[in-house]
C-alpha cells in the first residue's frame, strides 16, 4: 500500500524557526535516530503525533487510483475538483541531476500547517499539456547579446513545444510590456514573434511578471484538465520604470500557480541586486535560476529548463479545512531522503467564492 507521511502541524509550529530541520523534526525524521526507509515507524516516535485517519485516509484513496506511480506514458490527464490543489514539483539530488522513480510515501507534506485530508493521485514524470510563456527583456541594456538571445529562445520553442498539447506565447519588455506572439502552437507565429522583438528603452521587469501573470496564465487552464504553466524569463533583473513592486509580481505568478524559470543575462562575476530579483523571483514560484557564464551558454541554460519540464512528478490533493477565501496557504512539501532536495512552489491563494 503507498502512503504518504504528513507532518504534525502542531510539532511545525513549535519549531517555526528551524527551516528544514523544523519539518524533519515534524514528520519524526530526525536526522541520525531513523533511516529513511521506515517512514512509518518514524511518523510513530514524533511527538503528539497527526492523527491517524487522515494519513490512512490519503493512503487508501492513493493507492486505490489507477496509475498513481509509474512513469506516464503519453498525455497524462488529471481531473481536479474545486477543493484539490494540482502540485507539480522537482526533486534533484545535491549536485542538482533529477531523481526519477519516488514512490508517494517517500515524501511529507503540509498543507496552511495541516495534513492534507486526502491524495487522490501521484504521478512521476508527467507529461501534462504546457503552457509557456517566453519573457524577454527587450532593454537598451541588453542590445549587444539580443540575437544570442533569440536564437535560444527560438530552440527552445522548437525542442519543447507539442503541437497537439502545448501552447506558448511571447512577450518583449522595455518601458512597457508587448505580446508579439498571442498564444499559439504554431511554431512559425512565436519564431517570428521572437524575430519581431527589437531592443530600446528603459525596463519595467515586475511589470511585465505581473501582466503576463493576469492577462496570459491566471485563467487558461480554468475549466479545463491541469496544464503546467511556467514563463521563462530573460533579463538582468534590473527595473527602473515598473509601477508594481516585486512582491506584488510574485503574488500574481502565485495567483497565476505560475512557475518562473529566470535566465539571468549579467555576464559580469560579480552577482548584483539584479540576479537576487532573479533568484527571488524563481524561488518563490518554485522554479529555477540560470546564470549562465556567456551569452553563448543562454542555450544550455534553456537545454537544462527543458529536461526539468520533462523530469518532474504531480501530486493531486484535497487539503483539510479549506475556505474559499482567497487566503494564501503555505505548502511545505519535503522528501524523506534528506539526500534529495524537493523545489516546489510554496503556497498559492485559496479561490474566492
Amino acid at each position: 500500500m503507498t502512503r504518504l507521511i504528513f507532518a504534525t502541524p502542531v510539532t511545525v509550529a513549535r519549531r517555526w524557526g528551524l527551516g528544514v530541520l523544523g519539518i524533519a523534526l515534524a514528520t519524526g525524521l530526525q536526522t541520525g535516530s531513523l533511516p529513511a526507509q521506515q517512514p512509518a515507524a518514524a511518523a510513530a516516535h514524533a511527538p503528539q503525533a497527526a492523527p491517524a485517519n487522515p494519513a490512512q485516509q490519503a493512503a487508501a484513496q492513493a493507492a486505490g487510483q489507477p496509475g498513481t506511480s509509474g512513469t506516464d506514458v503519453g498525455v497524462t490527464t488529471l481531473k481536479t475538483n474545486v477543493n484539490e490543489v494540482n502540485l507539480i514539483f522537482t526533486v534533484t539530488d545535491k549536485h542538482g541531476h533529477y531523481i526519477p522513480n519516488l514512490q508517494l510515501h517517500d515524501f511529507a507534506l503540509l498543507d496552511d500547517q495541516k495534513a492534507p485530508s486526502k491524495v487522490t493521485s501521484f504521478h512521476q514524470q508527467i507529461n501534462l499539456p504546457l503552457r509557456v510563456g517566453i519573457v524577454i527583456d527587450t532593454s537598451t541594456s541588453i542590445h549587444s547579446r539580443f540575437k544570442f538571445e533569440q536564437q535560444a529562445a527560438q530552440e527552445f520553442l522548437l525542442q519543447v513545444l507539442k503541437a497537439h498539447s502545448d501552447r506558448a506565447f511571447v512577450m518583449g519588455f522595455d518601458v512597457t510590456p508587448t505580446v508579439t506572439a498571442d498564444w499559439t502552437n504554431d511554431l512559425d507565429k512565436l519564431e517570428s514573434g521572437v524575430d519581431r522583438l527589437s531592443p530600446g528603452g528603459g525596463t519595467a521587469l515586475y511589470d511585465a511578471v505581473y501582466t503576463a501573470c493576469r492577462d496570459k496564465l491566471l485563467d487558461v487552464s480554468r475549466g479545463q484538465e491541469p496544464v503546467r504553466k511556467a514563463i521563462i524569463l530573460l533579463s538582468d533583473g534590473d527595473d527602473n520604470q515598473s509601477r508594481v513592486h516585486l512582491d506584488e509580481a510574485i503574488k500574481e505568478c502565485q495567483r497565476a500557480e505560475t512557475i518562473i524559470y529566470s535566465i539571468s543575462t549579467n555576464w559580469t562575476p560579480s552577482r548584483g541586486e539584479g540576479d537576487k530579483v532573479m533568484a527571488q523571483l524563481a524561488g518563490d514560484t518554485g522554479g529555477q535560476v540560470f546564470f549562465p557564464p556567456s551569452v553563448e551558454e543562454v542555450s544550455t541554460s534553456f537545454h537544462d529548463i527543458e529536461e526539468e519540464l520533462r523530469s518532474q512528478y504531480a501530486l493531486t490533493y484535497a487539503p483539510a479545512d479549506f475556505k474559499n477565501n482567497g487566503a494564501f496557504r503555505t505548502i511545505y512539501l519535503y522528501c524523506n531522503d534528506r539526500r534529495y532536495q524537493v523545489r516546489a512552489k510554496k503556497g498559492y491563494f485559496a479561490p474566492r467564492e
